[in-house]
């Protein structure tokens, strides 16, 4: 007679080596969709984390200087800095002003060139976070599919088994419970590094555009616009 486990006996090794194809395959998407997700929050932090550091740096250098030339020379060594990509759309927009008018006519010109970098390196930091959006709404409800299925088993193995047995049950609702708890298992660190990294971005948003401020005040006070 084959040895078969009893409810009591179940642990989690023992589901996951007993695991039907469907549940298998959704607990593999799960692990993946995990995977994914913290592979971003690890890359992204150490992107937000260097991009602080940088800013800080650069903004001490920028308000110690004397004129934009001296900054604009010394700005390569905060390339990781976002401000410094909003400085160099700003400073590339008066050196083509000076050059062609030798002085700033056009400062609304200067605006709109500040904006177009803020926004790309607004883009920048982005970058990923739809797929961190993706695995938080979407893995819980990929686990939910893996606890209907699991329960449909569950009540197959209990009219199989002709009486409410909890031994024809318990592997069915255990797949499910299984599924389930890996989706909030992915979905959770998902959504919140999500919140954390958006409010990071909203953040360094709201720097560059005080440092575009900033800019065309250093700007009018260096050329004398």
């Amino acid at each position: 007679m084959p040895f078969v486990l009893l409810p009591a006996d179940l642990t989690l090794w023992d589901i996951i080596q007993n695991l039907r194809p469907v549940p298998l395959v959704i607990i593999v998407i799960l692990v993946l969709f995990s995977l994914l997700s913290w592979t971003i929050v690890f890359s992204k932090g150490s992107v937000f984390s260097r991009a602080r550091k940088a800013n800080k740096s650069f903004l001490r250098a920028f308000r110690k200087s004397t004129n934009l030339q001296a900054i604009a020379v010394a700005s390569e060594q905060f390339s990781a800095a976002p401000l410094v990509a909003v400085f160099d759309f700003g400073y590339g927009e008066i050196e083509r002003q000076i050059k062609q008018r030798g002085a700033l006519v056009n400062k609304p010109a200067i605006e709109r060139s500040l904006q177009l970098g803020i926004s790309e390196e607004v883009t920048k930091l982005e970058i990923n976070m739809s797929w961190l959006a993706t695995v938080a709404s979407v893995s819980p409800f990929i686990g939910l599919f893996g606890t209907v299925w699991g329960i449909i088993d569950a009540f197959e193995g209990l009219g199989n088994a002709g009486s409410a047995s909890l031994r024809a049950v318990a592997p069915g609702i255990s797949e499910a419970l299984v599924t389930t708890a890996i989706g909030l298992a992915a979905a959770i660190p998902a959504a919140i590094f999500y919140n954390v990294f958006g409010s990071r971005i909203k953040e360094m948003g709201t720097r560059m555009e005080d440092f575009a401020i900033e800019f065309q005040n250093f700007a009018e006070r260096d050329f004398g616009g």
